[in-house]
């Protein structure tokens, strides 16, 4: 990912949150989400990085089609040896295409070759498709479970986990 890719990094980001949580948040607060906003942060966490998350896009035709962002396990404030994928996005119009099963394959090899033992990841736990999509991949629920809420409205989210040794 560059720079430059972050108008369209956040475009995805928002269209996917729309799409894939409609039903699962409320409905006014992806309504209210602004892709303009959501650019300016991912302009300021790229410029202001230490180096240690990784971004990742999939093109096709000089399109941004996904976006794909691991690095360090965050457990509270403190990183551990393990990775985890922060957040995977394919732009709606291209689910099902095997965009976001590319950036995750790549994710994890990229983890993998970094010497990483475990990659983590965290799901809305009434996200099915999610779920199914990362369960092909060979990530399975550990048990973990976070609570996230929403404007007032809980939207849990489980923990799944991959081996990444060979």
């Amino acid at each position: 990912m560059a720079l430059e890719d972050c108008d369209r990094v956040a475009e995805i980001r928002v269209r996917g949150w729309q799409s894939a949580y409609r039903g699962l948040m409320p409905q006014a607060y992806l309504d209210a989400m602004s892709v303009a906003e959501d650019a300016e942060r991912h302009r300021a966490r790229f410029l202001g990085g230490d180096g240690s998350v990784t971004n990742l896009v999939a093109q096709a035709d000089g399109r941004l089609l996904g976006w794909a962002c691991h690095g360090p396990y965050r457990d509270g404030e403190r990183r551990t040896a393990d990775a985890e994928l922060y957040a995977i996005y394919v732009d709606p119009a291209h689910y099902g295409t095997g965009v976001g099963r590319l950036l995750l394959a790549e994710s994890v090899r990229r983890c993998s070759a970094a010497g990483h033992a475990r990659m983590f990841l965290w799901v809305l736990k009434d996200n099915t498709r999610a779920r199914r999509f990362y369960e092909r991949a060979g990530f399975t629920a550990d048990g973990a479970e976070e609570p996230f809420e929403v404007q007032g409205v809980p939207v849990p989210e489980v923990r799944y986990a991959r081996d990444l040794t060979v």
